[in-house]
């Protein structure tokens, strides 16, 4: 199996005010330190722009290029999203990275809120779906669509219609889509051809249901600690890891707990929970035999 780290995990976000940004050299260090060899590359200016100092820096701590998390909005026939992932893909190419991961973007900053889209803008969304993946696929990149929590595609009917509305393989995030009332394991049974990738998380449930009926938001949950180190919360990742591996899946799992830092971490900090996280997924690895 091939296991990947993300920078979220340690509180780096795309997501203006997030909170405590820590340095890629702390992130990529502790990554190594945990015994994963692989990362996504974290929010646009976490890693060097130019790909032969990204990749460069990369190899300094042993690890390799998995993909990129892109949001880019791709219901507005105004904006060519094209534009948004040139440079990603350049990265990608240079990187000899594997996935290019598409997130339906609102267009507004933070995962808080969304408007609602008129038949006309699913249209143009699912159109730019198919046509970002030819893109991607001309540079030798698989695109996936990452259905996430305040984005366009975030609940169960959203997730659906883009099955339905375009060819785009998706990456299955544990996490969102249990925030979004998609049962994560079911989802791999059911359309195991369409995951291409997978970002693992573990949820508080009862969090994510205040989320759902709006008693807190995306943000504050996560301040929270709505994810919880792998085999603490309430996914079965273990039934998710089974049901993908046993229909053939051979891509990423990518290891998330996103967080938010209040400030330079005083202890362990969030090491401690991906060193949590991986030994759980090596004895979910080895009870299944996968």
């Amino acid at each position: 199996m091939k296991f990947a780290g993300a920078p979220i995990s340690w509180g780096v976000c795309e997501v203006p005010g997030w909170g405590h940004q820590l340095p890629p050299e702390l992130v990529l260090a502790e990554m190594r330190d945990v015994g994963l060899s692989a990362t996504e590359t974290g929010p646009q200016g976490f890693l060097p722009s130019e790909p032969e100092e990204m990749t460069a820096l990369l190899d300094s701590y042993g690890l390799s290029c998995v993909g990129s998390f892109v949001p880019t909005v791709l219901h507005d026939a105004a904006h060519d999203p094209a534009t948004d992932i040139a440079g990603p893909l350049d990265a990608l190419v240079a990187g000899r990275a594997d996935v290019l991961v598409l997130a339906a973007a609102t267009g507004s900053e933070g995962y808080d809120s969304r408007p609602t889209l008129d038949d006309a803008q699913w249209s143009t969304l699912l159109g730019n779906l198919d046509r970002l993946s030819e893109i991607a696929a001309e540079r030798g990149i698989l695109a996936v669509l990452h259905p996430h929590v305040g984005t366009m595609v975030e609940n169960h009917t959203e997730v659906q219609r883009v099955l339905d509305g375009s060819s785009i393989q998706l990456c299955l995030d544990t996490g969102h889509l249990l925030i979004g009332g998609t049962d994560p394991v079911q989802l791999a049974r059911d359309v195991p051809s369409r995951i291409a990738h997978a970002h693992l998380k573990d949820v508080d449930a009862a969090m994510a249901a205040r989320v759902q009926a709006g008693e807190m938001t995306y943000t504050e949950a996560v301040r929270a600690g709505i994810y919880t180190p792998l085999g603490s919360g309430d996914v079965d990742i273990a039934g998710l890891v089974t049901a993908l591996r046993t229909n053939g899946y051979d891509g990423w799992f990518v290891m998330e707990q996103d967080t938010i830092l209040d400030g330079e971490p005083t202890d362990e900090g969030p090491i401690r929970d991906v060193r949590a996280s991986v030994a759980f997924l090596q004895d979910v690895c080895r009870t299944v035999g996968v």
